[in-house]
């Protein structure tokens, strides 16, 4: 058994509660697509660090993290009506930047290819025009 079975497991329902908190109570509009991919609690359960995916721009992420940090006396309000733990974790937004990451490096990877298959393409095509035979 981990020994942060406790970190994990309260990691995992704040992050559901906090899904469906946004989804069905956070009226801004400024909160966009937004959804949560992680949430980190501290060795002591009072803080928790809540990893946020936006779709959009630039300006549309860091709008719907103001959003968030503004609703986080709220929200942690709501978890508290939710949760039954002594304390509720103070709540703080970072902004996930994982799945852009990854589709950064697929795009790589498939430029890698292209150009892999671009050459193999040119190579076949020399050694038919050179005669095939050497």
């Amino acid at each position: 058994m981990s020994k942060n079975w406790r970190q994990d497991q309260l990691g995992d329902v704040i992050a559901h509660e906090l899904s469906d908190l946004m989804r069905t109570r956070l009226k801004d509009p400024r909160v966009g697509f937004a959804s949560i991919t992680g949430v980190e609690v501290s060795a002591d359960l009072r803080h928790a660090k809540v990893f946020v995916s936006v779709m959009g721009d630039e300006a549309e992420q860091h709008a719907t993290l103001a959003a968030l940090e503004h609703a986080a006396g709220f929200l942690r309000h709501e978890l508290a009506q939710r949760l039954t733990v002594r304390h509720t974790p103070e709540i703080v937004f970072r902004l996930d930047q994982s799945i852009a990451r990854g589709t950064h490096v697929i795009d790589l990877i498939n430029r890698v290819n292209a150009g892999a298959a671009e050459r193999g393409r040119t190579a076949g095509a020399a050694a038919v025009s050179d005669g095939g035979d050497d």
